[in-house]
């Protein structure tokens, strides 16, 4: 087992980006309430709605990609790296789900460390070698032992409130009752739907800022939980060049993208304050460094 050194980076940019989100969505929900929104209303839906996200989110998200548990006797190999790097990190043991399909990628959900699931697909077990594979599940344990799938789960949450929001209020339409009263209801409506923007913008950005260092972070747990940072090196060279097939970029398009170890589509022309994800060369850049200074 090794010794663990907590990423105080990580731990300082998680409670930064939920600080600033509660206030965020309080002001959001301020605002709500001053409109006429009923405080019974957002208290069933978001809290309800909050509930089901934390306990079943990872349920949802292997249901979407079409991702299935599998016992150790269904997977020998995947069971027996996972144990031992569970065993190196001080971790217990995950579920371990495989989903079907070419697209090489891997990912982590669950709401803590003990009811939390790793997912592979078949194309990321066929194409790397046992030491990539290897280093790849170390980066999704890592993201188990850092705790950040509970952060992101809360943070992809609310904001995808508020994008429902944007989505389907111009579709709403005011009581009746007069025209004053039509027109204080669609002042209500149009100061709801500019708030609910504006909140949506800027928990966009916190969240896709927070995703970017934590992969930083999970490179870094693998470079120490295995050992050897260039088998993730060549596991992301390999993975990153990729062709999508078009039926897998449907499956992964939304917040699930963000969970993966590489992004399903890249775009160089997106800035990267709007990437989930570092690009490749820095992430690589970083894994040397890490290999060069010795620090495992």
């Amino acid at each position: 087992m090794i010794r663990w050194k907590a990423d105080r980076g990580l731990e300082a940019r998680m409670l930064l980006t939920m600080f600033l989100l509660a206030i965020l969505y309080l002001a959001f929900l301020a605002v709500l309430v001053s409109q006429g929104v009923s405080n019974m209303v957002i208290i069933i839906i978001m809290g309800g709605l909050m509930l089901l996200q934390y306990y079943y989110s990872d349920r949802m998200i292997l249901t979407s990609m079409g991702a299935r548990i599998v016992s150790e006797s269904e997977a020998p190999e995947l069971h027996q790296i996972v144990s031992r790097l569970c065993a190196i990190a001080d971790l217990p043991m995950p579920k371990i789900a495989v989903v079907n399909s070419s697209m090489p990628n891997a990912f982590a959900t669950g709401r803590n460390q003990k009811n939390a699931v790793v997912a592979v697909t078949t194309g990321i077990v066929q194409r790397l070698n046992h030491s990539e594979l290897e280093a790849v599940l170390a980066h999704e344990l890592t993201h188990v032992k850092n705790r950040d799938m509970m952060v992101m789960t809360i943070a992809t949450f609310l904001s995808s409130i508020a994008q429902l929001l944007v989505r389907y209020l111009p579709f709403m339409g005011g009581g009746g009752g007069g025209r004053g009263r039509d027109r204080d209801s669609g002042g209500s409506f149009v100061v709801v739907f500019i708030v609910s923007l504006l909140v949506w913008v800027l928990s966009f950005i916190l969240i896709q800022a927070l995703s970017r260092y934590r992969e930083f972070a999970a490179d870094r747990g693998a470079a120490i939980i295995t050992g050897q940072p260039s088998n993730l090196v060549s596991a992301l060279m390999k993975i990153s060049g990729f062709k999508v097939p078009t039926e897998d970029l449907r499956r992964v398009e939304g917040p699930v993208s963000a969970l993966f170890i590489v992004p399903a589509l890249t775009r160089s022309s997106l800035m990267n304050l709007f990437s989930t994800h570092p690009t490749l060369e820095a992430r690589i850049e970083a894994l040397q460094r890490i290999e060069q200074s010795g620090a495992i």
